[in-house]
């Protein structure tokens, strides 16, 4: 059975399933029609489905062109799991969020898993590509998956292999990044490097699914801890008169031993806000308390309230109450030049601007309405970033540094600029850095 599928993954006559059709589903299906399989892709939204099928992106940075190119090679979305039988991968690219209580919520794995069971067949490998705790795959998905009476190493075939999409950088793609792939059994290693080395240029193999899901979150946690560093930094220098930016830049120098990371309003996107929490909670478990990580946790979520303080005393200084204020913020993605608004910073300091009594609305020409969100309700449309409009607010956010913007224009029309991303370095009366 495993040479099987291996030969049919290297002969490209494997029938692709990718389940969950968002910003690492598309990316890898696009990849996979590209390289010359079959593609299937599943979701449970009918809407995304059918725009897909027409040839249309839903997301910002992936063109039309893309979608109508994999479809005209034979790319299919659809919302029938029954047809997962016909698959010969089932690769999961579904979300894991924080619960209220920033606690793991599988529910989206494991719903997905359960509703899949019924059409899992010998000579299917199950790939997990959304971030989790280290333990997740054997722990979760292959009893449900032996549960069936099929086993795993020997009719079906289990791995993990972490997504590393990053949503608009323009110097790395899906192909290009290298893969990170642990599988449950050696036998299942093995169909897993099948699975992903035909489609990216390098495959990492690792011991177990268990290090591969502590690899990713290692990797973001890494970056967390950095930027927590930073955000506190900044505090550090603004009470000192000192331009934070300056000093990063300086530092940067350094040939070896530093890596620049730059402040921002808190920390936005699926990965970074949340992998840190998965392995906080997970080590409880084992009665180890990661208290360097969860402080890197605390100064990143605390982000949004210092901004929201600098907000208030901006005003302040021109003798403004935020109470009954125009705020506009400027860009509400968690990063700039994309249309992602998970977990963006931006957002939860439009809540809490809003909660202040402040009259907010915001501009982002890559969100031009303000999508349903889970935690936040806002009915609005962008508004443009013209003078006319820009004269008419007490204050500009500068939440996310899209390169959309005229900053000069912004900055020469604008009663206040409250700017968290650094997009002024230079001394201006009505620019307040946060």
């Amino acid at each position: 059975m495993k040479q099987q599928l291996i030969n049919k993954l290297t002969d490209k006559t494997a029938i692709i399933g990718i389940v969950g059709l968002g910003y690492v589903g598309i990316p890898l299906a696009l990849r996979y029609a590209e390289a010359g399989y079959k593609v299937v892709g599943f979701d449970i939204d009918p809407e995304k489905v059918e725009k897909i099928s027409s040839g249309k992106t839903y997301i910002k940075h992936i063109p039309d062109e893309d979608i109508q190119a994999a479809v005209d090679r034979g790319f299919e979305a659809t919302i029938d799991f029954t047809r997962a039988t016909d698959a010969d991968t089932l690769i999961l690219c579904v979300p894991t969020p924080l619960d209220l209580h920033r606690e793991p919520d599988l529910s989206y794995v494991l719903d997905t898993m359960d509703n899949l069971l019924p059409y899992l067949r010998a000579g299917h490998v199950v790939s997990l590509e959304s971030t989790t705790y280290p333990g997740t795959t054997d722990e979760e998905l292959k009893p449900r998956i032996e549960s069936t009476g099929l086993n795993v190493g020997d009719d079906v075939f289990l791995v993990y292999s972490p997504e590393r999409e990053d949503p608009g950088n323009p110097n790395f793609n899906t192909q290009t990044i290298p893969k990170v792939c642990g599988g449950d059994t050696e036998a299942c290693q093995d169909v897993g490097v099948a699975l992903y080395s035909h489609v990216i240029d390098k495959v990492v193999s690792v011991s177990s699914t268990r290090a591969a899901e502590m690899t990713k979150l290692l990797e973001n946690i890494h970056r967390a801890v950095n930027i927590g560093l930073v955000n506190e930094m900044k505090i550090v220098a603004d009470k000192m008169g000192i331009d934070i930016y300056e000093v990063i830049d300086a530092a940067a120098t350094k040939p070896f031993g530093f890596v620049p990371y730059y402040p921002g309003p808190g920390l936005g996107g699926h990965c970074i806000p949340i992998d840190p929490f998965y392995l906080t909670w997970k080590a409880r478990e084992y009665g180890v308390n990661t208290r360097f990580i969860e402080l890197a946790g605390e100064v990143n979520s605390s982000m949004p309230e210092y901004v929201l303080n600098k907000i208030v005393s901006a005003l302040n200084g021109q003798k403004k109450a935020i109470n009954g204020s125009r705020i506009l913020m400027l860009g509400i993605a968690y990063k700039k030049n994309i249309d992602d608004m998970r977990e963006s910073p931006s957002v939860e300091i439009m809540q809490l601007i809003q909660d202040c009594g402040a009259e907010i609305s915001y501009s982002d020409p890559y969100v031009p309405v303000f999508p349903k969100m889970r935690r936040y309700n806002f009915t609005m449309d962008s508004v443009s970033a013209t003078s006319e409009n820009i004269k008419t607010y007490d204050c500009i956010v500068v939440g996310t540094d899209h390169v959309d913007f005229d900053y000069k224009m912004i900055q020469e029309n604008a009663k206040l600029i409250v700017d968290t991303r650094g997009m002024y370095r230079g001394k201006y009366d009505n620019v307040v850095n946060a």
